[in-house]
């Protein structure tokens, strides 16, 4: 198990950016997802808790094989799907990856977001008082991103926005800017596969910070798309992206309800579900489909011609071909 905790502050207050997640969110998945991968939303749908109250919880399957190194490619199936599962009880969070396929893998990761920059270093004492773990600070305008995903027009050193006028930043910026706040991320990843976790594990690390920057910088950059929304215009926004997307990678479930799903009573829905949820779709994405009109591949003859004993002949074998081949710490 490693564990680490990220902070990553905004150029925003809280209750601001509790509109700018969920649209970074529906627009960031979106645009990472192609035919065959991506996020395929499943549910989205509200849910009550007896101690957190009233929140949104979502299941995502996220398809990555190409993106995944090129050693791992090799031990994974062709397709292969991480499963999302999240609770949103904003200031607070809970999401979990898992993947069937990898029953001793696993990422948790906790989220609480305060009006502050990153200074407070109790914040999880109640989840991981005792537990090692190494801080790490995430910067919005100065830490480096990988080439491929740099775009000029979200990069906060030059974007300025022109309904709030905040941007530009520079070097030093959590010091002096005026409004901010912090995502505290408390991320633990498990594979524990001898020979194998440490270098699973620290990989993953990487790619989950890789993913906090670039998310965290696109809600920024994003802010003039999504700053005079209301709860509603988002949540409306949240489900045609996600219908969207599901058609962006081949798969087409009926309408997805966000906000006129009722709620059941929380006796019922008390706590979530450890196992997984039923697709909404029960046909096989299209991807997965086996073309109708594909000739079927055969594996052996079909008939055996024997030579006459009194002629001189060669078998007949049809279907056998001479072009075919072999097969920084935290301190206690």
């Amino acid at each position: 198990m490693l564990l680490k905790e990220y902070r990553i502050c905004m150029p925003l207050t809280v209750d601001e950016y509790k509109i700018g997640q969920l649209y970074m969110i529906s627009k960031h998945s979106h645009e990472q997802s192609d035919r065959g991968e991506g996020v395929e939303v499943v549910q989205n749908e509200p849910f009550e808790d007896p101690h957190h109250g009233n929140g949104q919880f979502t299941e995502k399957r996220v398809y990555l094989n190409s993106k995944l190194p090129s050693w791992a490619r090799a031990v994974v199936p062709k397709i292969f799907y991480v499963t999302e599962k999240a609770w949103n009880y904003y200031p607070y969070t809970i999401t979990e990856y898992t993947c069937s396929f990898l029953p001793k893998f696993s990422i948790h990761i906790e989220t609480k977001y305060e009006d502050n920059k990153g200074s407070n270093d109790s914040i999880f004492d109640n989840e991981a008082k005792d537990l090692e773990r190494e801080v790490c600070f995430i910067d919005i305008a100065c830490d480096e991103i990988p080439e491929r995903y740099y775009k000029e027009s979200e990069d906060p050193k030059h974007f300025k926005s022109e309904k709030t006028g905040r941007g530009q930043l520079r070097e030093g910026w959590r010091d002096s800017h005026q409004p901010i706040m912090c995502s505290y991320k408390l991320v633990t990843v498990k594979f524990e596969v001898w020979g194998l976790q440490t270098r699973v594990e620290q990989f993953v690390h990487k790619v989950v910070r890789d993913i906090l920057l670039i998310g965290h910088r696109q809600a920024f950059a994003w802010v003039d798309e999504w700053y005079d929304m209301t709860m509603d215009e988002v949540r409306e926004f949240e489900r045609a992206t996600q219908e969207a997307t599901n058609k962006k990678i081949g798969v087409f479930p009926p309408a997805i309800s966000i906000s006129s799903i009722p709620l059941l009573p929380s006796s019922v829905r008390s706590a979530p579900s450890s196992a997984p949820s039923t697709p909404l779709s029960t046909d096989a994405p299209e991807f997965l489909s086996v073309p109708k009109d594909r000739p079927r591949k055969k594996s052996a003859p079909e008939t055996l011609t024997l030579p006459d004993p009194e002629k001189k002949a060669t078998l007949n074998l049809p279907g056998i071909h001479s072009s075919d081949k072999p097969c920084r710490p935290k301190s206690e």
